[in-house]
């Protein structure tokens, strides 16, 4: 079930916009281009700032994400790091290992910074799973990685004022 945006963020992107880098990795590329271009559609949509040149980052893989996040965030140049990669599943527990390591990093970077750092990271079961989550639709997961990051962003600067 999808949900909308509160209308508190709509106000506040009127005045505001947050810096936001994008982390893609290298490996799965027509995958996470597609992860990509939806992500960069949903900030052109809300008019939020973003060129290729300064703002977004490259990691070979999804296990190098969560290191690569926490040093963009770091850095104090941005306010939300949407991170974009896919694990596709294989005969092997490869997967699980990538998986979990992308996933607990993630989740340390993001608490160690205070910066919303989104997981974007597709963890499928075969290649057309992630083609169908990727693909230039309303479902993109990119989309909703980039939305989750803004909105994270808005409800942290509520916070923060009171």
């Amino acid at each position: 079930m999808k949900t909308r945006a509160p209308e508190s963020l709509e106000i506040l992107l009127q005045s505001k916009k947050p810096r936001v880098a994008i982390l893609r990795s290298r490996f799965n590329e027509e995958v996470t281009g597609g992860l990509l271009t939806g992500a960069k559609r949903y900030l052109s949509d809300r008019e939020i700032p973003f060129s290729d040149s300064t703002q977004l980052f490259f990691a070979p893989g999804a296990y190098e994400i969560p290191l690569l996040a926490q040093s963009i965030a770091k850095t104090g140049k941005f306010d939300v790091v949407v991170c974009l990669g896919c694990v596709i599943k294989g005969d092997t527990a490869h997967f699980e290992f990538i998986s979990l390591g992308a996933t607990i990093g993630m989740t340390q970077a993001t608490l160690s910074t205070g910066v919303p750092i989104t997981f974007g990271i597709l963890t499928t079961y075969d290649s057309e799973q992630a083609r169908k989550r990727s693909a230039e639709d309303p479902h993109n997961k990119g989309i909703e990685a980039a939305a989750a990051g803004v909105e994270a962003w808005a409800e942290l600067q509520r916070i923060r004022s009171l």
